[in-house]
């Protein structure tokens, strides 16, 4: 993508970081977000981005530009848990008043999250016409800013002729911001804190690198529309979250305490058959990403993970090797 204008919200996070460092050599890339943390501003205007203060929950847009090409939403106000009103007025407020500001924009992404699907079985795939009026545990009121945001997103794509993808990610992870969830679990099990899974089998999710993730967005805004389209965005792989708490530990060697209870974190499923048939495959396997990501973001460990993963590589081609030679034999 070269020659846009390009829009996007929550600048230092975990999706619109990664995003506007990989547009911004080639387009005009503005940022807006609170900013409390004055380092990732800087890290953004170092990276050729122009950054503008935004709180989504009160502030108007005069004074920005209105003349973008594309906008990727993707800050929310997740809540405190408890207060649902003023959580649902300020997701549907922020997105309202951006999508009127840039409702000449040619494609306008919302970025949601599988949190809203009414999830009941952990094994389901889901798709994108599935119920919805998901519950977490963890922050109540995070599906509701989401679902207010999605509302206000479908009524406004059609209300201003704005062409608007839904995007319901799944698992984003990488080696910005925090590093999503994989990392905040592997923060816990290097300070000897136990995690909590459920008490019987384990959840499941797709893991969608940051690489793939930045290759996407601009595949997602030609697949907008009106009315309003959605997409289910996450990687190819099922993952188990118990396989993938085992996998760090055994890259890295620091152990893992399972917190079997009621109260873990729930993730879920999706069916992929809409955003492959719209955008493709993923390129990034989680395995590979993962070790990747660890490396990156704890240096310690770098070097026994570089040296886990050869050995992975050679005995997978190993493998190879002798699967071929018996199919040869017979």
């Amino acid at each position: 993508m070269q020659g846009k204008k390009i829009l996007v919200t929550g600048g230092t996070g975990q999706v619109a970081m990664p995003v506007a460092e990989a547009l911004a050599p080639d387009n005009e890339v503005w940022c807006l977000g609170r900013f409390g943390d004055p380092a990732a501003r800087k890290a953004l205007e170092e990276m050729g981005a122009r950054t503008f203060t935004w709180d989504m929950s009160t502030d108007e847009l005069a004074e920005l530009p209105g003349d973008f090409t594309h906008v990727l939403h993707s800050a929310v106000h997740r809540g405190d848990g408890k207060d649902f009103a003023e959580t649902a007025r300020i997701n549907a407020a922020g997105t309202a008043r951006l999508m009127t500001h840039c409702s000449g924009a040619e494609a306008f992404l919302y970025v949601s999250s599988g949190v809203v699907y009414n999830r009941a079985d952990s094994t389901h795939r889901y798709r994108e016409g599935d119920a919805v009026g998901g519950a977490v545990p963890w922050l109540p009121t995070y599906p509701v800013g989401k679902l207010a945001a999605e509302g206000v997103a479908r009524g406004l794509a059609e209300a201003l002729g704005l062409p608007t993808v839904i995007a319901r990610l799944n698992i984003a992870y990488g080696p910005y911001g925090h590093g999503g969830v994989p990392m905040i679990l592997f923060k816990q099990m290097r300070k000897g804190q136990p995690c909590a899974v459920p008490r019987q089998g384990q959840n499941y999710c797709n893991l969608l690198h940051t690489d793939d993730l930045v290759r996407q967005v601009p595949l997602l805004w030609g697949a907008a529309g009106t009315p309003a389209r959605v997409v289910n965005w996450g990687g190819d792989e099922e993952v188990g979250m118990t396989d993938l708490l085992e996998y760090m530990s055994e890259l890295t060697g620091v152990p893992i305490q399972l917190d079997r209870s009621d109260y873990s974190r729930e993730t879920a499923i999706f069916d992929h058959e809409v955003r492959r048939g719209l955008i493709g495959d993923c390129s990034i396997g989680w395995k590979s990403g993962i070790a990747r990501t660890l490396a990156e973001v704890f240096e310690e460990y770098r070097d026994r993970i570089d040296a886990h993963v050869i050995d992975a590589h050679v005995i997978d081609a190993y493998a190879d090797e002798q699967a071929a030679e018996q199919g040869a034999e017979h």
